[in-house]
Formats: structure tokens, C-alpha cells, sequence
């Protein structure tokens, strides 16, 4: 069973899909690939070999894009394909620093002084 990406893109509210997203590998997640068998382990290094391996400690966070999401089903012998876009953004912040810190640059002609918008 698959889905054609026009019917994937028209059934969600707002879909997120630019050129880069597809410029640098996805993060591949693998879900219940730990089981002894040979077949499962054969799929298991098949799928990372697929993508390169990524340095946690060099990775900039901003270059990842997209997630891959690969889950084996036991019972059904099954593999479930999600593909995700992952977008980085600050937490912890208040809402306009936030804005502050996006490519957006706040309208500040109300504002008398940088730190009213802080």
C-alpha cells in the first residue's frame, strides 16, 4: 500500500516542503530491529547502510531536515516507512525572542526601544 505524494501534500493543513529539505540525508530511526533472527539483523544494517552514519558531536542540528522512521511488526512481518520534516527551533524562550531569532524580522515601528519588544 503506498500513497502518491499529491494526495499526502492536499490532505494536510499546512505542509512544509522546500529544495533543502532534500539537500543532506534524513536521521534514520529504527524501531523493534533488535530481535537475534538473520533476516531481521540483514535488514537492520541494509537500512543504515542506506545513509550515512552521523556523528552526534559534529552534526550541526540545523543541516538535518527530514527523519526516516523504519518499524518492523513481528506478528505481521511488516515494515512501517514514516517519513517526517524536522524543523529546529528554540525552546525556552519568550514568544518575541523567539521571533526575534527566526529568518522573520519583527515589526518594531510601534516600539520606542529594543527592549519593549524583549
Amino acid at each position: 500500500q503506498y500513497s502518491l505524494i499529491k494526495d499526502v501534500v492536499s490532505s494536510l493543513k499546512r505542509h512544509r516542503m522546500h529544495e533543502q529539505q532534500f539537500t543532506h540525508h534524513p536521521l534514520l530511526v529504527l524501531s523493534n530491529f533488535g530481535l537475534q533472527q538473520i533476516h531481521i539483523k540483514l535488514m537492520a544494517s541494509m537500512f543504515q547502510n542506506m545513509f550515512p552514519s552521523i556523528n552526534v558531536h559534529r552534526v550541526n542540528l540545523n543541516s538535518i531536515k527530514r527523519c526516516l522512521l523504519i518499524t518492523y511488526n513481528a506478528e505481521t512481518q511488516l515494515l512501517d516507512f514514516r517519513h517526517y520534516s524536522v524543523k529546529v527551533v528554540p525552546v525556552g524562550v519568550s514568544k518575541s525572542l523567539k521571533r526575534l531569532l527566526q529568518e522573520k524580522f519583527p515589526n518594531m515601528s510601534r516600539l520606542e526601544d529594543i527592549s519593549e519588544l524583549l
